[in-house]
């Protein structure tokens, strides 16, 4: 069993940034892909970044190219989303969550482990 605690949400200004922290319990994340997911008001759930076990691969979500960056560090047991150039549209509860496979997925359904989320509000 893996549990999973999201910190690093707040309010921030449009342009501005945040990092993301996610620190493992229970079992080390060494041999899981991570990813972060979120969830606006009235919206469906959404891939956002993921990062494969080893940290050499990572994938993002079209909206956050360029601004977001996944990283873990197997040391700490921790996965980080860096957010620069936030957006009022970034404003969403972010969900951090391992995935039983090694590889970074955008699907939801691969992972097996979800954090309780941490709230970031971007405003304009």
């Amino acid at each position: 069993q893996v549990q999973l605690v999201e910190s690093g949400g707040g309010l921030v200004q449009a342009g501005g940034s945040l990092r993301l922290s996610c620190a493992a319990s229970g079992r080390t994340l060494s041999s899981y892909a991570m990813g972060w997911f979120r969830q606006a008001p009235g919206q469906e759930r959404e891939f956002v970044a993921a990062i494969s076990w080893g940290g050499s691969s990572t994938d993002y979500a079209d909206s956050v190219k360029g601004r977001f960056t996944i990283s873990r560090d197997r040391v700490k047991n921790m996965v980080f989303l860096q957010m620069n150039s936030l957006k009022p549209e970034d404003t969403a509860v972010y969900y951090c969550a391992a995935s039983g496979s090694r590889r970074a997925t955008i699907t939801s359904a691969e992972y097996a482990y979800w954090g309780q989320g941490t709230q970031v509000t971007v405003s304009s």
